[in-house]
C-alpha cells in the first residue's frame, strides 16, 4: 500500500459576516470549507469534484496556505503545516505547487517567459545557480514540449494552451512532490485540453509527482485520476476510486451529477434514467441542519433533516460498492457510463 504525503484531517475554512462600520459585529460565517478529512497517496491523482461554489478552490488555497484555516490539520509528511509562517512555510512550500484556471491572468504580462518560469529560483536560489538558471528555464520549456528559444518572449505571444504549459513548467520548477491543478483546463478548448491532460500524465510518471486535480467535468477527472472526491456546500460527500465513484456511485447527489453528462450515443441518451434535482444551492452562509443535500434529495426523511451523515462506508454495502459515502440511505443507483 502506498504511504499518504498529505493527510487533511477535519479541515474547516470559515469566512466571518459582520456588521457595522466603527465597530463590526460576526453575525455569522460563510462556510465554505466545513470538516474535509482525506488523503492523498504518494504517486497517485486525487480529483475533486462538484458545483461552482461548492468550496473546491478555497481547498486548494488552504492546502497551499494561502487562506488560513479556521481549524483542522494539513500533514505533509505527517508535519502538520497549516499553521506554519516564515522560513517554515517556504520550505514547504518548495513541495507544494499550484497550476491555476486562469492561464491569461496567472501569468504577469510585464515579464518574459524565462522571468516566469525562473523566479521560483529567485526565493529558493538553493535549487539552481544564478549561472545555471536560463539553462534551468529552458530545460523545464522542453520538458513541457515548447521552444526553449522562446525563453524571451511575453505571454500574449502565445496560446491559451501553451500558456498553461507555461504555468505548469513554473510549478515543476522546484521539483515539488505534490501539484494541485485548479481547474487547470477549464478555460482552454476541448482539443487543448487532452493535450494538457496528457502533458500533465506524462509528467506524473517522469517525475513521481502527486495531483490533487480539481475540475467540474466529469469525463475529464475520470481519465486522469485515481480515486475521486465529490464535494458539496463545503462538506465531503462521497470518495472513492474511479471505478467505484463512476460505476457504482451510492450518494444521491453524485448519482444526479453523473445522469445530467452528455451522452454522444442516441439510443442511451434516451433510454436513461435522468435525475433532476429541484430547488437551488442553499447559502453557504447559512446551510441546511442535518444532511446539507436533503433540501434537493429525493431520499430525504426526517433524520436527514436532525442527523448529519458521516463519510463513511455504509454497512449495507458489500463488494465493489464499498467505499465512503456520507448518506444515510446510500445504495447503488444505475447510471450512464461517463
Amino acid at each position: 500500500m502506498a504511504e499518504p504525503i498529505l493527510e487533511v484531517k477535519d479541515l474547516v475554512k470559515h469566512y466571518p459576516l459582520t456588521q457595522g462600520i466603527l465597530f463590526k459585529k460576526q453575525v455569522g460565517a460563510v462556510k465554505a470549507v466545513d470538516g474535509i478529512s482525506f488523503d492523498l497517496m504518494k504517486g497517485e491523482t486525487l480529483g475533486i469534484v462538484g458545483e461552482s461554489g461548492c468550496g473546491k478552490s478555497t481547498l486548494a488555497k488552504v492546502l497551499m496556505n494561502l487562506e488560513r484555516a479556521t481549524s483542522g490539520q494539513v500533514l505533509f509528511k505527517g508535519e502538520d503545516i497549516s499553521k506554519l509562517t516564515g522560513q517554515a512555510l517556504k520550505a514547504v512550500r518548495r513541495n507544494i505547487q499550484m497550476v491555476f484556471q486562469d492561464p491569461y491572468t496567472s501569468l504577469n504580462p510585464r515579464m518574459t517567459v524565462g522571468d516566469i518560469i525562473g523566479e521560483p529560483f529567485e526565493i529558493h536560489p538553493e535549487v539552481a545557480p544564478k549561472g545555471d538558471r536560463r539553462k534551468a528555464v529552458q530545460d523545464l520549456l522542453d520538458v513541457v514540449g515548447l521552444n526553449p528559444e522562446y525563453i524571451n518572449r511575453y505571454p500574449h505571444q502565445f496560446s491559451g494552451g501553451q500558456r498553461q504549459r507555461i504555468g505548469i513548467a513554473r510549478g515543476l520548477a522546484l521539483k515539488p512532490e505534490i501539484i494541485i491543478c485548479d481547474e487547470p483546463v477549464s478555460a482552454l478548448d476541448v482539443s487543448v485540453q487532452a493535450q494538457v491532460i496528457n502533458l500533465l500524465d506524462q509528467l506524473q510518471g517522469e517525475f513521481g509527482l502527486s495531483y490533487m486535480f480539481i475540475a467540474h467535468d466529469l469525463s475529464i477527472v475520470r481519465h486522469i485520476s485515481d480515486r475521486v472526491g465529490v464535494m458539496y456546500l463545503g462538506k465531503m460527500v462521497e470518495i472513492g476510486s474511479d471505478e467505484e465513484i463512476y460505476d457504482n456511485a451510492t450518494h444521491p447527489y453524485t448519482q444526479a451529477l453523473l445522469s445530467a453528462v452528455p451522452v454522444p450515443d442516441p439510443t442511451a441518451r434516451e433510454t436513461r434514467d435522468r435525475i433532476i434535482l429541484t430547488g437551488d444551492i442553499p447559502s453557504p452562509a447559512n446551510p441546511p441542519s442535518g444532511c446539507r443535500f436533503r433540501t434537493r434529495c429525493w431520499k430525504a426523511e426526517e433524520r436527514c433533516s436532525t442527523e448529519v451523515p458521516l463519510l463513511a462506508v455504509p454497512e449495507l454495502l458489500k463488494g465493489p460498492a464499498a467505499h465512503q459515502s456520507a448518506c444515510h440511505f446510500a445504495e447503488v443507483r444505475e447510471t450512464a457510463a461517463v
